[in-house]
């Protein structure tokens, strides 16, 4: 199980300066007049109010210009994301602020870059040229144009790096200045000192070696595949009692916030498609996450049988494109039936634990891609009607792909959780493109993305009833001997027993 670290927490703000975020400097010099009534303001007031208002809003960020950018070497080099329904300035802002990023920076009008760098040239203000998704009224960059902000941030103390992912004590590697090109001596280590300078460094790993402190990226020289015993690593930290720093052969791990743009480009596939390559499943088994998984590690867009707006905003740009434009790398779809798997020449067919999808779908279908049913959905009429529906289509979805799909690689959920290098592979090997071991190690580091579903709604209770779990192990039963039948590994084992 991986393990999180907090840092420092920003600096305490008085109640009310929290509505601009804990980030901003405090610019509080006028006189407490709040509860005055301005309904009879004129126009006049109202303008210079608003440029009062602008003027505040650049002591807390402010605007340094339009930058070029581009996919393959990104200008602001940290965490990124996009909403091409609801992006603002100040969404954008307050995200990277809250991360501890110096820049903030907008690219056509629905895209959010932070960095602590800018490693580009000026462009000319003319070309950021696209209103923001979520306000009109301002400008979010343009086509390859960054509108960048640099972040006011209180004081350097309050600044913090969110969390820091622990990966694990790993042997250190032969060629370890090339595996963790950058580095620095601490007499004072501690995983504070170092999280942050290879956070400030711009590098997604950051290595406690004893007295010294690397960066780097996870790569061929360095997998973070064979995790050793912690007991290697626990080394106590000069600076800090009771923190394990590792040493010179053993390298205590962890992921900063820093995000791997090596994995990050994509694009529509540069010719039509000759083969139409089905990504198929059951409701609820993980297609929107295999679907990210699959865009990051070949680095083109995936399309969709069906159109999902929300899934388009945010930021599944092949979701627009009919299913046979030939434009996608593969094509999400539930379909069963002869007719509709037939359309496609191969397939990757993903399943997962009834039990598990039956659940996710519910949730989807009463609270949304990555929200929940409410428990008076699963105390009523609608759980056991739905289970009723859809526990069959289970079966009869992999059954019948597997009668007449064409081409089928089987890919089980679990295992694509277990062992997502492998797998990956297995898939993109399918889907006929070459991926470096690099980018897939990339794909590792950044795997839930904005899919998953946060595990802090836990049912208090087993919804299944023992006859709801009878009839599902039938059909988990019946789904096991057809794979076998076609020399496949059967279903998991955590299928069995309920």
């Amino acid at each position: 199980m991986q393990l999180s670290r907090g840092f420092r927490a920003a600096a305490t703000m008085p109640a009310g300066a929290r509505r601009h975020g804990p980030w901003f400097k405090s610019t509080s010099k006028e006189p407490s007049d709040r509860g005055k009534s301005r309904d009879n303001d004129g126009p006049r007031s109202r303008a210079l109010r608003g440029r009062s208002g602008r003027e505040k809003e650049e002591d807390r960020a402010r605007y340094i210009g339009c930058y070029e950018d581009n996919t393959r070497q990104r200008t602001l080099r940290g965490m990124s994301f996009f909403d091409y329904k609801k992006m603002t300035v100040f969404r954008c802002q307050d995200n990277c602020a809250e991360r501890g990023y110096l820049y903030a920076g907008l690219e056509f009008g629905a895209e959010c870059y932070c960095g602590h760098k800018i490693q580009a040239s000026n462009a000319s203000e003319s070309e950021c040229n696209m209103e923001c998704k979520g306000e009109r009224s301002n400008t979010c960059g343009g086509i390859n144009r960054l509108s960048i902000y640099r972040l006011e941030l209180a004081q350097e103390s309050a600044r913090r790096y969110g969390s820091a992912i622990f990966r694990g004590c790993f042997r250190r590697p032969e060629n370890v200045s090339i595996a963790l090109p950058a580095s620095q001596l601490m007499l004072n280590m501690s995983v504070d000192k170092c999280v942050d300078f290879c956070t400030e460094k711009e590098f997604p790993l950051a290595a406690l070696a004893g007295t010294t402190c690397r960066c780097g990226f996870p790569s061929t020289l360095f997998p973070l595949h064979e995790r050793e015993d912690e007991q290697l690593c626990a080394h106590k930290c000069a600076a800090e009692e009771f923190e394990s720093c590792g040493s010179a052969d053993f390298l205590l791990v962890y992921q900063t916030q820093v995000q791997d743009n090596r994995c990050m480009d994509r694009r529509f596939l540069p010719s039509r498609a000759k083969q139409l390559v089905a990504l198929a499943s059951f409701p609820g088994a993980g297609n929107t996450w295999a679907r990210h998984l699959i865009e990051l590690a070949t680095g083109f867009y995936t399309g969709s049988y069906y159109f999902d707006g929300s899934l388009y905003n945010k930021g599944f740009k092949g979701e627009r494109d009919h299913w046979r434009s030939g434009r996608t790398i593969c094509i999400k779809t539930h379909e069963s039936g002869q007719k509709e798997i037939e359309s496609f020449d191969s397939a990757i067919l993903l399943i997962r634990n009834p039990y598990k999808a039956l659940m996710a779908e519910f949730n989807r279908k009463y609270g949304g891609h990555i929200g929940f049913a409410a428990h008076a959905h699963w105390k009523g009429k609608e759980w056991p009607e739905f289970v009723a529906n859809y526990a069959p289509w289970w079966a009869t979805h992999t059954l019948d792909w597997l009668r007449y799909g064409k081409k089928v690689l089987v890919v089980h959920f679990e295992d694509l959780k277990r062992d997502l290098f492998v797998q990956l592979q297995r898939m993109v090997a399918l889907l006929g493109v070459t991926a470096c071991e690099d980018r897939l190690l990339c794909v590792e580091g950044q795997k839930d993305g904005n899919f998953k579903r946060s595990g802090l709604r836990k049912l208090e209770y087993d919804p299944y009833t023992a006859e709801l779990r009878k009839d599902i192990s039938g059909y988990i039963r019946t789904v096991d001997a057809a794979l076998k039948l076609r020399n496949l590994s059967g279903v998991p084992e955590d299928y069995y027993p309920r």
